[in-house]
C-alpha cells in the first residue's frame, strides 16, 4: 500500500529539475557577491526582480545605453526622473563624475535604500506625488510602466507629463505603439532593449524627441 502511495508523489522533470538548481546556484552566487568586498549597491541585481510585481530588469548593456541617453538628453546639470525604471537609475548612479541629478519613482520600498532620491510611487495615483517635486522639473523622463495595459501606461502617462520639462523616453512592449502614441505623443525607435531574463513580449523604445537610439 505504501508503494502506491509513493507513486502519488508529483516528480520534477530533469529539465525542471536542472532549471530549479540553476536558479538557486545563481541565487547562492548573487549572496555571495553581496557579502563580497566591493559589492555595489547600485549594481544591476544587486535588489532581485520580483515577478509578482512585475519586475524584469534590463541586461547590463541595455540599462547602460538607456542611462548614456539620459545623461545626453538631459545636458549638463540636468534632472533626470526614472520612473519604473531601476535598473536604468542603478545604472546612472554608476556614472561616477557626470554632471547630473537623478531620482527614482518605484513602488518597491526596498530601493528605499537609495535614500532621499527614492520616491515611493504607485501608479494607480499618477499625482499622488511629494510636494517638492515640483511640476515640469525633469529634463528627462524615463518611464517603464510595469503592465503592458492601456491603463497602466495612461495614468503612468500622468505622472510622465506632470514631471518632464518636455523630453520623454519610454520602454514598454511593442504592442503598446498605438497607445503610446496616443497619450505620450513618442515614436518608435530603432534601438530595441534587452532583458536579463528574456520575455515573451517584444519590447521597444519610444522618444519623443531626436535621440542617439535611431
Amino acid at each position: 500500500k505504501m508503494d502506491d502511495d509513493d507513486d502519488d508523489i508529483p516528480q520534477l522533470s530533469s529539465h525542471t529539475l536542472a532549471a530549479l538548481q540553476e536558479f538557486c546556484l545563481e541565487q547562492q552566487q548573487r549572496e555571495g557577491m553581496k557579502t563580497s568586498q566591493g559589492f555595489n549597491q547600485y549594481s544591476i541585481g544587486s535588489i532581485e526582480e520580483d515577478w509578482q510585481l512585475s519586475q524584469f530588469w534590463y541586461s547590463d548593456e541595455t540599462a547602460l545605453c538607456l542611462a548614456k541617453e539620459a545623461v545626453l538628453a538631459a545636458g549638463k546639470g540636468g534632472r533626470i526622473a526614472c520612473v519604473s525604471a531601476p535598473s536604468v537609475y542603478q545604472k546612472l548612479k554608476e556614472q561616477d563624475g557626470e554632471d547630473f541629478s537623478v531620482c527614482i519613482l518605484e513602488y518597491d520600498r526596498r530601493f528605499s535604500v537609495y535614500g532621499e532620491e527614492f520616491i515611493f510611487y504607485d501608479y494607480n495615483h499618477p499625482l499622488d506625488l511629494p510636494e517638492n517635486l515640483l511640476p515640469h522639473s525633469f529634463d528627462i523622463v524615463i518611464a517603464d510602466p510595469p503592465y503592458l495595459s492601456e491603463e497602466c501606461l495612461e495614468k503612468t502617462a500622468e505622472t510622465i507629463k506632470y514631471l518632464t520639462k518636455g523630453k520623454i523616453l519610454l520602454c514598454t512592449g511593442a504592442v503598446m505603439e498605438e497607445q503610446a502614441a496616443k497619450h505620450l505623443d513618442v515614436k518608435m525607435c530603432k534601438f530595441i532593449p534587452k532583458h536579463s531574463r528574456n520575455l515573451a513580449n517584444e519590447f521597444r523604445c519610444y522618444v519623443n524627441y531626436a535621440s542617439g537610439l535611431d
